[in-house]
C-alpha cells in the first residue's frame, strides 16, 4: 500500500497537519484518474442491532475521479469531477434470499434507465482549502438522484487539522469538529445544530413527545499521510417519552476506497474556474450541495374521497369505543393533510349527521391552511343548528398538537362575530386561552395574534359587567396562564362572590410554582383566614392547597395547622386528610410540615382526632424508574352532609415534565333547605347549583349545568332518569410528531408518531330525599392507538418500519353518601377496567415499481383491571350500599 501511494500519489493525496508543505484540505494529483469503489447502505430496526431483524438497501459503484484544474496562484483551490459507474442496488441482510425485492432485477429495471443515466453523469465540485466552494450538475435531473450524487460529494470536503467550524455540505450549515491523529483524521458532526429547511412538527408536552437522537461521524484513514479510505455513519433514533416501545433507529452508512489509480486526462490551464466550467460542458449549472426536498410521486392512489369511504365505516358511533376507530382516524388526518379545501369541502357537506362530528375532528385536527378554510367555511356560527359540530371543532382546536397564528386569528375573527348560541361563543374564548397558552410555549409570544389575544381576555376581564362574562374571561385566563393575568385573579379571588371567587382561584392553582410569589400567598392566607371577608369553604380549602403545594413558610404552615379544630366541622376533616396527605405521599412541602408538628401547640390529639367524611387522598396509578403516574381525589362535604365538591385528578411524571391528564369537578350548593338542615357560615344564601368541570390534557373545557335554582333542581329531579350528562365526547389527536430527515448519504427519511384517542367522559349527580342519599358518578371511557413510523425514500426503493399499540379501557369513579345520620355513611370506589393490550410491528421493502416485501408481527396480551385505595373511613359502607365485584391485581396504567 505504501508503494502504490508513492508510485501513484494515490486518490485525494495530502499531508496531515504535522506535514509542512501540503493543503489544508484533500488535493488530487495532476494527469491521474483515481479508481473508487462507493457505497450507501442503510438499516432501518427498533434499536436493537440485529441485522436479522432490520430492512433496508445498499447502493453499491466505482466512482472515477480526477482532478480538471488547479488555480494556478495557489494548490488549495481545485476542480475536481466526480464520476458514477456501474450502479447496483441490493439487500443488506442477505438472508432475505428468494423474497429479495431485487431477485432477478438488473439496475435499469430497479432504478429506472432515465434515473440511472442521470446518476451516472459526471458533476464538478469547486473545493478552496479543502471546503466546497460550488457543486455543479445538470439542471432538471430528478431531485432523489441529484441529491445521492451530492451525498458523495460532501466526503471530498474535510479538513486536516483539528478544531471546530462551520461546514456547507448535503446536511445543511452545519457545525462540526475534527480530531487530528497519526493515522486518521474524525470529523464529528452535530446534526442537531444544521441549518436546512425542512417541514416537521412536534408535540410541545414532553409527556406526549418524541426524544430524537442524531449522531453523524466520517472517518478518513491515513496512510504514510495519504488518505486512503472514507468512513461514514450516521444514525438517528427516536422514542416516545411515555410508552418506550414506540422507537425506531435509522443506520446510515457511507463508505469509499482507494482500489487503484491511472494515468487521466492532463490539466485544463486557465485562471479563473467559470471558463474551465464552461469549457468541460457549458450545460453545468452552479447547485446548492445542501440537499433538496422531493415527493414520491404515488401512482394510482385513491382520491380524498375514496380514502373517507373505506374510513367511515369505523367513524360511525357504535364503534367509537374500539381502538379501530383512532387507528382509522390517525390514517384519515394523513390523507387530510395531503387534501385541498375544495376536496374537503365537498366530503364535508356530503356526510351524515351521525358520522358528521368524528369528521369534523379529523379535519381540524389535520391542521393546516386547507383544512382549516374548509371547516371555517363549512360551519355557520350564527345557526343553531350544528350546535354539536362547532363544539367538537373548537374542542380539537383546543387539543391542537402544534396551533399557528393562523388558527388563532380566525378564532378571534369569529368570536368578533355573533353566535347562535351564547355557550359556543364562551367556548371560542375559552379555547383562544388554550391557544394562547401553546403558542407561548413555543415561543410565540409576540405573534400580533397573541399579543391581540392577550388583551382580548385582560381586557374582557376588567370590562366585563354580566357575571357570565366575568365567568367566561376567567376560564379563558385560566388556559392562557399569563403572568400579567395573576393581579387580576388575586382581585377576582379575595374581593368576588361564590363561584367567580372559586373560579379564580382554581385559575391560579395551575401556575408554575416560580409565579406564586410571596405577594400571591399573602392574599391566598388572607383568604384562607377570612381576614377581610368571610369566603365559602371551596375557595379557602383551595386558597390553602396552593399555599401548601408552593413552598410554604414555617409560619404559613403553623398558622393552617392552629385553624384546624376552629373550622367548620367538615372543613376540619377535609384541611386535616389534605395535610395527612401531602405527609403520606411525601410531597415537597411534607419537610416544612413535620418541622411544624414538631410543636404540640400544633400537634395535638384534639387536633388530629376530629370526626368527618370529607378527605383528600392522592396515589399512584403507575410508577417506573423514569415515569409515574397518580391520581388525587378531594371530596369536600356540607356540615349537612351534602356534597359540595368532589375533585379527581390524573397527572402525568416524565422527569422533571407533567402532564395535567385529567380533572372532574362536580359541584354543588345551596341544597340544605331540601332537609331542613342548616348551612355552614359564608353560605346561607347561595343558590341551589349543580354542575361540572372538567380539565382534559392540560386544557380547561367549557363546565357543565346539572340545574341552576331551586325550580330547574325540583323539575330535573321529579323527570330525572339518572342518564349522565357528557363533559366532553369525540376523537382526539393526541400526539403528533414528524420530523423529515436529509441523511448525509443523499437518501430521504421521516420519522413520524401519531397518537390519537375516542374518549367520553360523563358524569352524575342522583339526589333522594326519600332515603336521604346523595350519589355522584364519573366515567370515563377510551379507546386510545399510537403509532410509530420510519421510512427512507431513495424514490426508486422504499424501506420503513411501522411499529403500533393499541387499548382501550375505562375509569368509573362513584360516591355514595347517606346523610341520615352524623358522622354520615360514606362509599367511595374508583376502578380501572381491565384492558387488552395489543402490539404490531410492519416491516417493509418497497421498489417504485411495485414489487415489494413485507414482514408482520402482532403481540397480544391483557392488563388486569384495579380498584384504588381513595382513603374512605366508613368502608363497610360500601358492603351496604352495594358489593363491588373483587378486583384484580394492576399490572399498571396504559
Amino acid at each position: 500500500m505504501i508503494l502504490l501511494a508513492v508510485l501513484f500519489l494515490c486518490f485525494i493525496s495530502s499531508y496531515s497537519a504535522s506535514v509542512k508543505g501540503h493543503t489544508t484540505g484533500l488535493s488530487l494529483n495532476n494527469d491521474r484518474l483515481y479508481k473508487l469503489t462507493y457505497s450507501t447502505e442503510v438499516l432501518l430496526d427498533r434499536g436493537k442491532g440485529k441485522l436479522q431483524d432490520s430492512v433496508g438497501y445498499r447502493i453499491s459503484s466505482n466512482v472515477d475521479v480526477v482532478l480538471l484544474w488547479r488555480n494556478p496562484d495557489g494548490d488549495d483551490d481545485q476542480l475536481i469531477q466526480i464520476t458514477m459507474k456501474d450502479v447496483n442496488v441490493e439487500n443488506v441482510n442477505q438472508q432475505r434470499g428468494e423474497k429479495s425485492i431485487f431477485k432477478g432485477k438488473n439496475p435499469p429495471k430497479i432504478i429506472r434507465k432515465e434515473n440511472l443515466e442521470a446518476l451516472q453523469r459526471p458533476v464538478l465540485l469547486h473545493l478552496i482549502h479543502g471546503k466546497v466552494k460550488e457543486f455543479y450538475s445538470y439542471a432538471n435531473e430528478p431531485v432523489a438522484i441529484e441529491n445521492l450524487k451530492r451525498g458523495l460529494a460532501s466526503l471530498f470536503q474535510m479538513q486536516l487539522s483539528s478544531g471546530t467550524t462551520n461546514e456547507v455540505d448535503i446536511s445543511g450549515d452545519c457545525k462540526v469538529t475534527y480530531q487530528a491523529h497519526q493515522d486518521k483524521v474524525i470529523k464529528i458532526k452535530a446534526l442537531d445544530s444544521c441549518k436546512i429547511e425542512r417541514s416537521g412538527f412536534t408535540t410541545s408536552n414532553q409527556v406526549l413527545g418524541v426524544t430524537s437522537k442524531a449522531t453523524s461521524v466520517t472517518t478518513y484513514k491515513i496512510e504514510d499521510s495519504f488518505v486512503i479510505a472514507v468512513l461514514a455513519e450516521e444514525t438517528h433514533a427516536f422514542r416516545m417519552n411515555s410508552l418506550q416501545t414506540i422507537a425506531g433507529k435509522i443506520i446510515s452508512k457511507q463508505k469509499l476506497e482507494l482500489k487503484t489509480t491511472e494515468a487521466g486526462p492532463r490539466l485544463m490551464s486557465g485562471k479563473q474556474v467559470a471558463a474551465i466550467i464552461k469549457a468541460v460542458d457549458s450545460e453545468y449549472k452552479a447547485l446548492p450541495i445542501v440537499g433538496q426536498d422531493f415527493q414520491s410521486k404515488c401512482k394510482r392512489c385513491p382520491s380524498l374521497s375514496e380514502h373517507w369511504q373505506s374510513t367511515r365505516k369505523h367513524l360511525q358511533p357504535d364503534n367509537l369505543s374500539k381502538a379501530e376507530a383512532v387507528r382509522s382516524f390517525l390514517a384519515f388526518i394523513q390523507h387530510l393533510r395531503t387534501a385541498t379545501r375544495e376536496e374537503i369541502l365537498q366530503i364535508l357537506k356530503a356526510e351524515n349527521k351521525e358520522v358528521l362530528p368524528q369528521l369534523v375532528d379529523a379535519v381540524t385536527s389535520a391542521q393546516t391552511s386547507d383544512s382549516l378554510d374548509a371547516i371555517l367555511d363549512f360551519l355557520d356560527f350564527k345557526s343553531d343548528s350544528s350546535i354539536i359540530l362547532q363544539e367538537r371543532f373548537l374542542y380539537a382546536c383546543g387539543f391542537a398538537s402544534h396551533p399557528n397564528e393562523e388558527l388563532l386569528r380566525g378564532l378571534i375573527s369569529k368570536f368578533k362575530g355573533s353566535f347562535a348560541s351564547n355557550d359556543i361563543r364562551e367556548t371560542v374564548m375559552i379555547i383562544i386561552g388554550a391557544l394562547v397558552k401553546k403558542l407561548c410555549q413555543n415561543e410565540g409570544c409576540k405573534l400580533k395574534a397573541v399579543v391581540e389575544a392577550k388583551k382580548l381576555i385582560l381586557g374582557g376581564l376588567e370590562r366585563a359587567e354580566k357575571k357570565e362574562d366575568t365567568m367566561m374571561y376567567l376560564l379563558a385566563l385560566k388556559n392562557a396562564l399569563l403572568p400579567e393575568g395573576i393581579p387580576l385573579l388575586l382581585k377576582f379571588a379575595e374581593a368576588g362572590e361564590g363561584p367567580v371567587s372559586h373560579l379564580a382561584t382554581t385559575a391560579l392553582q395551575r401556575y408554575d410554582v416560580s409565579f406564586i410569589t410571596d405577594e400571591v400567598k399573602k392574599t391566598l392566607n388572607r383568604i384562607y383566614h377570612q381576614n377581610r371577608k368571610v369566603h365559602e369553604k371551596t375557595v379557602r380549602t383551595t386558597a390553602a392547597a396552593i399555599i401548601l403545594n408552593n413552598n410554604p413558610s414555617y409560619m404559613e404552615v403553623k398558622n393552617i395547622l392552629l385553624s384546624i379544630g376552629e373550622l367548620p366541622k367538615e372543613m376540619n376533616k377535609y384541611m386535616l386528610t389534605l395535610v395527612q396527605d401531602i405527609l403520606r405521599f411525601e410531597m415537597p412541602a411534607s419537610k416544612m410540615v413535620r418541622r411544624v408538628l414538631k410543636e404540640m401547640v400544633a400537634h395535638n390529639y384534639d387536633r388530629f382526632s376530629k370526626s368527618g367524611s370529607s378527605s383528600a387522598y392522592t396515589g399512584y396509578i403507575e410508577r417506573t424508574p423514569h415515569s409515574a403516574s397518580t391520581y388525587s381525589l378531594d371530596i369536600l362535604y356540607s356540615g349537612s352532609g351534602i356534597l359540595r365538591r368532589s375533585n379527581l385528578n390524573i397527572f402525568q411524571y416524565i422527569g422533571k415534565a407533567h402532564l395535567h391528564s385529567s380533572q372532574v369537578v362536580i359541584e354543588a350548593q345551596g341544597l340544605e333547605a331540601l332537609i331542613a338542615a342548616t348551612p355552614d357560615e359564608g353560605e346561607e344564601n347561595l343558590d341551589s347549583y349543580a354542575g361540572m368541570s372538567a380539565i382534559l390534557f392540560d386544557v380547561q373545557l367549557r363546565p357543565v349545568t346539572f340545574f341552576n335554582g331551586y325550580s330547574d333542581l325540583m323539575s330535573k329531579m321529579l323527570s330525572a332518569s339518572g342518564d349522565p350528562i357528557s363533559v366532553v365526547k369525540g376523537l382526539i389527536l393526541l400526539i403528533d410528531h414528524s420530523q423529515e430527515l436529509q441523511l448525509q448519504s443523499g437518501l430521504k427519511a421521516n420519522m413520524d408518531v401519531q397518537g390519537g384517542l375516542a374518549i367520553d367522559i360523563s358524569g352524575a349527580m342522583e339526589f333522594s330525599l326519600w332515603y336521604r342519599e346523595s350519589k355522584t358518578r364519573v366515567k370515563t371511557r377510551v379507546a386510545l392507538a399510537i403509532t410509530g413510523s420510519i421510512t427512507v425514500d431513495s424514490s426508486f426503493v422504499k424501506a420503513g418500519l411501522e411499529i403500533s399499540t393499541e387499548t382501550e379501557t375505562g375509569l368509573e369513579f362513584i360516591s355514595t353518601v347517606q346523610f341520615s345520620q352524623y358522622p354520615f355513611l360514606v362509599c367511595m370506589q374508583m376502578d380501572k377496567d381491565g384492558a387488552p393490550l395489543r402490539q404490531f410491528e410492519t416491516k417493509y421493502e418497497r421498489l417504485s415499481t411495485g414489487r415489494g416485501y413485507v414482514s408482520r408481527r402482532r403481540k397480544e396480551s391483557l392488563i388486569a383491571g384495579s380498584e384504588f385505595p381513595l382513603h374512605q373511613e366508613n368502608s363497610e359502607m360500601c358492603k351496604v350500599v352495594f358489593a363491588p365485584e373483587p378486583a384484580s391485581t394492576s399490572s399498571g396504567w396504559f
